[in-house]
């Protein structure tokens, strides 16, 4: 396990707001790449070897190469100011370990939905899983080269409504994946801004109150 710390300065004493960030998907999907590649600190990895007996369990159908993999989550973090800080957690996408979701889930403001193009039925799980429980989230398609295809395409095959964001990234890139990680932010922004206004729109839309009678 790997959890030392860069040399860049500790977090400030004044900081106080936590923002809880989670990072889901299915197997290997680029979830660690992406955590490591924004995070200001060294992340935290639970990273294991592969080995024979995992692939009894692991569909590796589109993943042969891969050799290491998460067992348990990736932590980063990102000093948004003086006061608040994101903290960033990497799901492990192996079927074996969902039972970790839920917790993960806990107290999250919102989530990235990682997703290959050449797999994205292995994503249909994590979408239901936020969904399950009220979690915001956009949808963020990883450039490994494979086909294209077009939004309406991928909107179809996870089933997803016109007002979830859909962007695509490269999780090697920091700069690709800070827009990720912006345009969630964006997302929740407009949701809570929305919230307050339904109020508001539920008075104007049942008129003015009657005056009562004398």
């Amino acid at each position: 396990m790997d959890s030392a710390t860069s040399d860049r300065a500790t977090l400030s004493d004044t900081a106080d707001n936590g923002l809880k960030i989670v990072v889901v998907g299915g197997f290997g999907v680029g979830k660690t790449t992406m955590v490591r590649s924004v995070s200001e600190i060294r992340p935290l990895n639970t990273e294991e070897t592969m080995t024979r007996a995992g692939e009894a369990v692991d569909h590796l159908d589109g993943v042969q190469a891969k050799t290491s993999t998460t067992v348990a989550f990736d932590f980063g973090r990102i000093t948004l100011d003086a006061r608040s800080v994101l903290y960033l957690f990497g799901a492990p996408g192996q079927e074996r370990f969902w039972f970790l979701w839920d917790r993960l889930f806990s107290g999250t403001l919102g989530a990235v939905v990682l997703v290959d193009t050449r797999r994205l039925a292995d994503s249909w799980y994590a979408i239901d899983r936020l969904e399950h429980h009220g979690t915001p989230f956009i949808v963020a398609c990883n450039d490994f080269g494979g086909p294209l295809h077009s939004e309406q395409q991928i909107r179809e095959a996870l089933d997803l409504s016109d007002d979830v964001p859909l962007v695509e990234c490269d999780a090697r890139d920091r700069s690709s994946s800070k827009y990720v990680l912006i345009t969630l932010v964006e997302h929740l922004a407009a949701l809570s801004a929305a919230r307050l206004r339904a109020p508001e729109a539920a008075l104007a839309a049942a008129g003015p109150t009657p005056e009562p009678a004398p």
